[in-house]
């Protein structure tokens, strides 16, 4: 017998410490897909600070299950290689192995817990609200359209299905692209919290920014009230997600994150539409009363600027 050359020793004695070439792969693992950025698995990132953290549950459940997934499909395989049919004698059998069955049990058990605290602190964290946001936003939903009521502030943004009121955009200008500014318009501080108190005038509707991976259901006599954080500037498109009617699928709205000057201004901006109203309608109530059911009408709308937008229909009626 030959003896084994020094090319083959090393192979020869990886073959003969399995655990040795297993430690070794999982200490190096961490280190070779520690520069890689994390896939998105089709999903988004999250552009608020709670929707981030609902993305990374999402992708560490994701890379969980593709794990035990490679591990299941790995021992499968291994098993028909291994014991393929050779001939017909027929191999020993094992009644029991108790190592092994107290492993497939507590491993996967140990897994379901893993996942399920994962989950409740994720949760724990996009339900929490802050003791003081930096802006609040009443939301109430209306069949087709949404209205924006800022609190203390005496400013309002409502528009229906894809009519954009107050198409105010990034850095002074229009809104754009224009796929993501259909509807009204709900201007937040980029990097502040915002508490948003969401209702629903007459049904069911669902608020959802699929950029913020968040949803909410708006219900009539309920009062839902969660924080969002938008960690970048920019324009998210969003929508109801709940049939609620015969134009729900045109019920659009989308967010514009400004950075906090540029929020200040546009608020500025609005609250001075809102003294130039109300003057307006001081004006108007003093006139004769010929022109007394216009002055009415404005005084009821003078306590805000109310941005309205007819739908497209209205229009052409």
């Amino acid at each position: 017998m030959t003896a084994p050359t020094t090319g083959s020793t090393g192979a020869a004695a990886l073959k003969r410490h399995p655990r040795r070439l297993a430690l070794i792969a999982a200490i190096s693992l961490p280190v070779v897909l520690g520069g890689c950025q994390l896939p998105t698995f089709q999903g988004y990132r999250g552009s608020t600070h709670q929707g981030h953290d609902e993305f990374l549950l999402y992708a560490g459940t994701f890379i969980a299950a593709i794990v035990v997934g490679v591990i299941t499909a790995a021992l499968i395989i291994w098993s028909i290689v291994r014991y393929r049919h050779r001939s017909d004698q027929i191999p020993r059998q094992f009644q029991y192995h108790f190592g092994l069955e107290i492993a497939y049990t507590i491993i996967p058990v140990v897994i379901v817990l893993i996942l399920f605290g994962f989950t409740v602190w994720t949760e724990n964290n996009v339900d929490n609200v802050a003791a003081h946001p930096a802006q609040i936003i009443d939301v109430n939903a209306f069949q087709w359209g949404w209205q924006f009521n800022y609190a203390d502030k005496h400013v309002s943004v409502e528009g229906e299905t894809l009519s954009d009121p107050d198409p105010i955009g990034l850095n002074g200008v229009g809104c754009a692209p224009a796929n993501h500014c259909y509807g009204p318009g709900l201007v937040v501080p980029a990097g502040e919290t915002v508490r948003i108190y969401l209702r629903s005038k007459d049904t069911v509707h669902g608020f959802y920014v699929p950029e913020f991976n968040f949803s909410r259901y708006a219900q009539p006599g309920v009062l839902n009230t969660f924080d969002l954080t938008v960690q970048h500037v920019g324009v998210y498109r969003a929508q109801c997600t709940q049939f609620c009617g015969l134009y729900h699928s045109e019920m659009f709205f989308h967010v514009v994150a400004l950075p906090p000057a540029q929020f200040q201004a546009w608020l500025s901006s609005q609250q001075s539409a809102t003294v130039a109203a109300k003057r307006s309608s001081s004006s108007a109530t003093s006139g004769s009363s010929a022109t007394s059911g216009s002055s009415a009408a404005s005084a009821g709308t003078a306590a805000a600027v109310r941005h309205r937008s007819t739908s497209t229909r209205e229009a052409a009626a």
